[in-house]
């Protein structure tokens, strides 16, 4: 197997007193699709953003292009992250601003490009994600879909070569959820990124994750593929998989 693009060592972290992810650790390799998973409130989108450089941990490392995010300081930090290409749950797209605009944004920021490409580049970021008529339009004129894909644009505008997803079918309608991946395989097989996703989907899961995580009460419980997952014996990855609710609230009489 090819050296980790990124690897997570003994992660801790803690929101004041509380304790949030201890001692996480995973790897990333190239070209693959990584999804972590597991119940609200676990720890996935704090470990996401850990893996960003978003947050810093209490301790362990997250080693990137053979740096250690942990140890960088702010210019180190926001240079390694301009290789890093990251879709918020909310698409996270300037709402005064174009879908245009939004996805140029990075490239006249970081991007070292003539300006009489960037309207181009713009354009061919928005076809892949089939949006290639839509950079004249305010997000406000978007569905949910759209601004999704208008997010995934603007993440890949930099050409990284990982992309961070969070939470990309909430809020969509199946139908929705299913082009979005379909999306991420098209963008993972032609474009050779490596993408790591933090969704509770099922269907999502099963359709485009090569390998899953699945965090419980701040631990790593498991990491496999999902056929693994739904013949895994740890009874918090099956009861995931088998959609069962735990005791209490099955027990409870409406």
């Amino acid at each position: 197997m090819s050296k980790p693009l990124i690897e997570v060592h003994n992660l801790v972290t803690h929101y004041g007193e509380t304790l949030i992810l201890d001692r996480v650790s995973c790897a990333v390799h190239p070209g693959e699709i990584f999804v972590i998973i597991g119940g609200s409130g676990c720890g996935k989108t704090t470990l996401l953003r850990h893996m960003c450089g978003l947050l810093q941990a209490t301790s362990g490392s997250i080693v990137y292009k053979d740096r250690d995010l942990t140890l960088l300081d702010e210019d180190e930090l926001a240079t390694l992250q301009r290789t890093i290409g990251i879709a918020f749950q909310s698409s996270g797209l300037f709402n005064s601003m174009t879908v245009g605009d939004n996805v140029a944004l990075p490239i006249r920021e970081y991007g070292n490009v003539d300006e009489r490409l960037i309207d181009s580049i713009v354009r061919m970021k928005l076809s892949f994600v089939g949006l290639g008529d839509s950079g004249h339009l305010m997000p406000s004129e978007l569905s949910g879909g759209m601004r999704k894909r208008a997010g995934l644009a603007r993440a890949i505008a930099l050409d990284p070569p990982l992309v961070y997803f969070d939470e990309p079918s909430a809020g969509l309608d199946p139908i929705m959820a299913a082009g979005l991946d379909e999306l991420i395989l098209d963008m993972r097989d032609l474009l050779g990124l490596t993408f790591v996703i933090v969704t509770h989907e099922l269907d999502s899961i099963r359709k485009v994750a090569d390998r899953i995580m699945m965090l419980d009460r701040g631990q790593a419980i498991f990491t496999g593929t999902v056929t693994e997952a739904e013949n895994s014996d740890v009874p918090r990855v099956r009861q995931l998989f088998e959609r069962r609710p735990d005791e209490f609230i099955a027990q409870r009489n409406f």
